[in-house]
């Protein structure tokens, strides 16, 4: 880099070159080689085109020599004052600290010290995220004046250098929020295809939450099904993503048939999910208790046992997955039992609301907090998909009981939410109707594409 000796020192520079420079600048912050061909040619006054007289050498004739000179453009150039001021950008490097990145900038030995004492209690400073960029401000004898750094996902660090005493503020700032709409078709399971749209796993999980009450995702799926997807991108003031936020509203063709769904936070009541027409989508009880996974043994009165090597019912359903993998309560309830239970090794059974029970069996561990009497809300986590008790592999073994009895669960039909109010649909219809016109958008735009 050059310093401010090096510039001092130099003959005045022409406004020409100053406008080179800065040019090069907003090109590129790294070292420009600079390719200067000097020959016998004037190098000004030609405008669009030039002639070569009879007598005049060809241009071949010539000789060229070229020079290259490596030169490393400061950040930036106010003027050409003794104590210049400088805006860096550093990115932050695995392993990183923040002496690290003040050594690399060239801070001074005394603001080093300084500033280090001064953050000692900063969050953002102890947690340094490799990939994120740190922008300070610094002089040219190497004085730190000011830095900024993002952390978090909605967070700011700011610090100004004033009287000799660092000002630090670390706070919270608006994200803008803006809105995404992608569209997709099944070919082999649904996170391939949200991955071949572009769409984030977080949305993509989101999807099948919100239709996990109408579309069997492990077995439902067909290919040829189509998708659309209207959700929220939270980026951060320098344009950067920074997170997704919840899907507001979603379409999805399953065997020829049409679910939607729509975003509605009632004024009194709980948020969530509704069909078009103000039905809502969220049942007692959730489809499968995993997110991805796949049914590997369904409710059967008559099996052949891998272990006891006898024919024998099944009074459940097995979803092969692997150890470790979440298990969610299907529905809300309180832990009636959890430990471990013959065959069923390590086992979770929830108490729902009237008749109903629910069972996951083989667990590998529970979740923390998950013991006899604890609350559990739909889609907690109350343990991890293991082999214990009877198994030959890694999967969750998962009952549906009513009033004591085991049932096929893809075959009850389960209560539902209360609907909305007179007065609740007059604000649904309102406030989402912008969402189901964007659905409307993107199918005549995917959907003609299709055919």
């Amino acid at each position: 880099m050059l310093d401010e000796t090096t510039f001092q020192n130099e003959p005045p520079v022409s406004n020409q070159q100053k406008i080179l420079a800065q040019k090069s600048f907003n090109i590129t912050h790294k070292s420009i080689r600079w390719l200067v061909a000097l020959s016998s040619i004037p190098l000004f006054g030609f405008v669009t085109a030039f002639g070569i007289a009879p007598n005049v050498p060809s241009l071949e004739d010539i000789q060229v020599e070229d020079v290259v000179l490596d030169l490393s453009i400061p950040d930036v150039i106010h003027d050409t004052q003794e104590n210049q001021i400088f805006w860096h950008q550093e990115n932050i490097r695995r392993g990183d600290t923040i002496a690290a990145v003040l050594s690399r900038l060239d801070i001074s030995d005394q603001d080093s010290n300084d500033f280090l004492q001064a953050v000692r209690g900063s969050r953002a400073m102890k947690h340094l995220k490799p990939g994120k960029t740190i922008y300070a401000q610094t002089s040219s004898e190497g004085e730190l004046l000011g830095l900024r750094y993002v952390f978090g996902n909605e967070e700011l660090f700011l610090m100004e250098k004033n009287d000799d005493e660092f000002k630090i503020i670390e706070q919270s700032f608006e994200l803008d929020n803006r809105i995404q709409m992608k569209a997709g078709v099944i070919s082999s399971s649904l996170f391939a295809a949200t991955d071949i749209a572009g769409i984030p796993n977080n949305i993509a999980a989101q999807l099948a939450q919100i239709f996990a009450s109408q579309i069997d995702f492990h077995r439902g799926l067909h290919r040829g099904d189509r998708f659309i997807v209207v959700y929220e991108m939270l980026n951060n003031n320098d344009g950067k993503r920074a997170k997704t936020g919840r899907i507001l509203a979603a379409e999805f063709v399953n065997k020829g048939k049409i679910h939607q769904a729509v975003y509605f936070n009632p004024p009194n009541g709980t948020d969530g999910y509704y069909t078009p027409k103000g039905e809502s989508l969220r049942k007692d009880f959730l489809l499968a208790p995993l997110d991805v996974s796949r049914i590997s043994s369904g409710f059967s009165h008559g099996r052949f046992h891998p272990i006891l090597k006898e024919w024998r019912a099944h009074k459940g359903i097995d979803y092969a997955a692997r150890t470790g993998t979440p298990v969610k309560a299907t529905a809300s309830g309180i832990v009636d039992f959890s430990g471990s239970q013959r065959g069923y090794g390590n086992l979770v059974v929830l108490k729902h609301n009237g008749k109903f029970e629910t069972a996951y069996g083989h667990l590998s561990r529970f979740a923390p907090g998950v013991s006899k009497g604890k609350r559990v809300n739909q889609g907690d986590v109350i343990g991890y998909v293991g082999s214990t008790g009877m198994a030959t592999g890694p999967h969750l073994h998962y009952e549906l009981r009513i009033d004591g009895v085991q049932r096929d669960p893809t075959k009850v039909a389960l209560p539902t939410a209360t609907p909305l109010g007179k007065k609740e649909l007059i604000a649904f219809h309102k406030e989402t109707q912008p969402f189901i016109s964007r659905l409307t958008v993107m199918r005549n735009i995917h959907y003609a594409a299709l055919e």
